[in-house]
């Protein structure tokens, strides 16, 4: 069995909310911070990497 990579995500603002997509099969919705100096975040939940624009080069 094979486990998918985790999703990633390039976002426009240092504040996001995961909810794990899928509707029911989601998770809790979950407001995450993006540090300004690391300029990404991962989801505690599902794994999912959210990073800031201008930082795709950097992570």
């Amino acid at each position: 069995m094979t486990a998918n990579a985790p999703e990633t995500r390039i976002v426009t603002s240092n504040r996001v909310a995961c909810d794990g997509g899928g509707g029911a099969l989601g998770h809790p919705r979950v407001w995450l911070q993006i540090p300004a100096d690391k300029g990404w975040v991962e989801c505690g939940y599902c794994d999912c990497k959210y990073i800031l624009e201008g930082f795709e080069d950097k992570v």
